[in-house]
């Protein structure tokens, strides 16, 4: 094997042909199966989350796209319910697979690197109680299968440095052909960890036949979401600044913070440790292109104003740089077994006491976990948000009920009126949210309107200018106190509509 490259030598074109060190498979697949079991045990408590609710239909209008995501999600989501049955546990099912799985390429990317036994213990665990890993295993979200398919690219990529099998090439193809169509944000890391590459390299790459099939993989992959794209005026460009951090995670000046809140607070200093390990270990230098792509990407993001997770896919791989350099050189002064295992079940505790369903639904609101994980206040209230809008239904004079629409101002609002309205006798509901908007508008019966939202009664205003009479009837009451989305939010009673709905429909379309 060639020695390795002085950390102030030019771009490394080294390879490692030596057989890596044995995978710790028992230990690992233990910890991935904890983590696992965990997420399946909670998986049936609170509820939907939107999300879970809008694929339930998106997946039952199938489509290359959608202004708010690339098509597989969906898919998915309707593969899923129609094998398994329409249950939130059957969706969660694939969730905890996937966070499973996480924690076994985590693993597979320190050995990759060099790393032992330890080294892959200390990264798979740090997967394993990564309180975003663990927060995304929960449900069935686009993060959910961004986190493990870009944490398998970067995998690849890494094995690739070691191996340069070109064999790897075409799996890194196929793996980016499915991870962008499920984020295009995925786009963003591998233009990063190519720029990596290219700086430092290895650039051997380049030279590869192998090389070219994988990118008309990708190509044949992408083509017919863009087209979808394009013919329908680029929504996911509009969609990308809807939804660019405006505080939620602190805007700019938390960018960098809710990253270490993000990957366990105590625990971050692994990944931190890893990438400046990235920069000064000779051992590492053929792993350089990881800390490029990471700087990069938060240049990128912070200037946009992206979200910190969308760096997510790189941090399995900057844990793994970490560990194998505690591994190879000792732990830095007061990190040994004696001080980490604490470290590790410290976090574990916290993660799951902040981002699972771990309290009784009428405690939730006195807890901190709804203002540090806002998703688990969206998975409150649905079954009940329904049968709200059923007794303002019902209360219709019965000329009435049988001509009303119903139109709500969010997906998950939606979602949720198709997954429990039928059993209520409602009528189908309808939102210009994000792609619902394309499922359909109402039908011209002649009949009053139930509207929920906006959020105020002074939007009212609003409203008058689609009906000539619109009167609150009511405000969504989740019955535990829990500030989310729907919490307080008005029913109106909306008749005297003032033109059809292929007049109107247009605009009710809304992106966030």
């Amino acid at each position: 094997m060639s020695a390795p490259a002085s950390a102030a030598s030019g771009p490394v074109e080294i390879t490692d042909s030596g057989d890596a060190p044995a995978p710790a498979w028992r230990p690992v697949l233990l910890l991935a199966g904890a983590l696992g079991v965990v997420l399946l045990a909670v998986s049936a408590r609170y509820g939907y989350h939107r999300d879970e609710l809008y694929f339930r239909v998106a997946g039952r209008h199938p489509a290359w796209g959608y202004p708010d995501q690339p098509p597989l999600m969906p898919l998915m989501g309707r593969a899923v319910t129609a094998v398994f049955g329409d249950s939130l546990v059957a969706l969660r099912v694939p969730a905890a697979l996937f966070a499973a799985a996480g924690v076994v390429i985590a693993a597979l990317t320190a050995r990759d690197m060099g790393g032992g036994r330890r080294a892959q213990l200390l990264t798979a665990g740090a997967y394993a109680v990564c309180p975003f890993a663990v927060a995304v295993g929960h449900g069935f979200y686009t993060a959910t299968l961004d986190l493990l398919l870009s944490t398998t690219i970067v995998w690849l990529v890494v094995r690739w440095v070691r191996t340069r099998d070109s064999r790897l090439l075409l799996a890194i193809g196929v793996v980016t052909a499915l991870v962008l169509n499920v984020k295009y944000l995925a786009a963003f890391l591998l233009l990063a960890l190519l720029a990596g590459l290219l700086l430092s390299g290895p650039r051997e790459f380049l030279r590869r036949p192998m090389l070219a099939a994988a990118v008309l993989i990708v190509i044949a992959a992408v083509v017919p979401g863009l087209a979808w794209q394009a013919g329908h005026g680029w929504p996911q460009i509009d969609m990308a600044g809807a939804i660019a951090d405006k505080g939620d995670f602190g805007g700019r000046p938390g960018f960098v913070p809710f990253q270490i809140l993000l990957t366990g607070g105590l625990m971050s200093w692994l990944w931190i440790y890893g990438l400046w390990r990235t920069y000064r270990s000779d051992e590492l230098r053929p792993f350089r292109f990881l800390g490029h792509a990471y700087l990069l990407l938060n240049v990128v993001f912070l200037i946009t104003a992206g979200k910190p997770y969308y760096l997510s896919g790189l941090w399995a791989a900057l844990w793994a740089a970490g560990a194998v350099e505690i591994e190879r050189n000792g732990a830095p002064r007061g990190w040994g077994w004696a001080a980490s295992v604490p470290v590790y079940a410290l976090t574990g505790i916290t993660t799951v006491l902040l981002t699972l369903p771990v309290y009784p639904v009428k405690r939730l609101a006195d807890t901190p976990q709804p203002a540090i994980n806002a998703d688990s206040a969206e998975t409150v209230g649905w079954p009940r948000f329904a049968a709200q809008v059923a007794r303002v239904h019902a209360a219709l004079p019965p000329e009435e009920r049988a001509a009303a629409t119903i139109v709500v101002s969010n997906y998950g609002e939606a979602g949720a009126l198709d997954k429990y309205g039928p059993g209520l006798g409602l009528p189908h509901a309808y939102s210009g949210h994000n792609g619902y908007w394309y499922f359909g508008r109402p039908a011209d019966t002649g009949g009053p309107t139930i509207v929920v939202g906006p959020d105020d009664v002074a939007e009212g205003a609003q409203l008058r200018r689609f009906w000539t009479d619109v009167r609150p009837v009511g405000r969504i009451d989740n019955g535990v106190g829990l500030d989310n989305q729907e919490q307080g939010k008005p029913i109106w009673v909306c008749r005297g509509q003032r033109g059809p709905w292929a007049k109107l429909w247009p605009e009710f379309r809304r992106l966030s």
